[in-house]
């Protein structure tokens, strides 16, 4: 099972289906792209994925797929 340590200490497993932290996303530029009957697997292969953590809310964006090291980016403190 893929998983991951957050920074926070917190061992974030991401091999379920579904998987209950990790998000998927696409920009409305990709988006556009799709015109008519949208083909769901398509669709699916142009989204980018993150990774919420549940304890610490920091996110964890694989911009160029599992492949790569992800980046993290912290919630801002008010």
């Amino acid at each position: 099972m893929p998983k991951m340590l957050c920074t926070c200490g917190n061992t974030l497993n991401f091999g379920d289906i579904p998987c209950k932290i990790q998000y998927k996303f696409i920009s409305d530029v990709e988006f556009d792209k799709f015109h008519g009957e949208i083909d769901a697997d398509d669709l699916y292969l142009k989204m980018k994925s993150f990774l919420i953590c549940s304890s610490c809310n920091r996110l964890w964006f694989f911009w160029n797929g599992f492949g790569d090291p992800p980046i993290g980016y912290s919630p801002m403190k008010e």
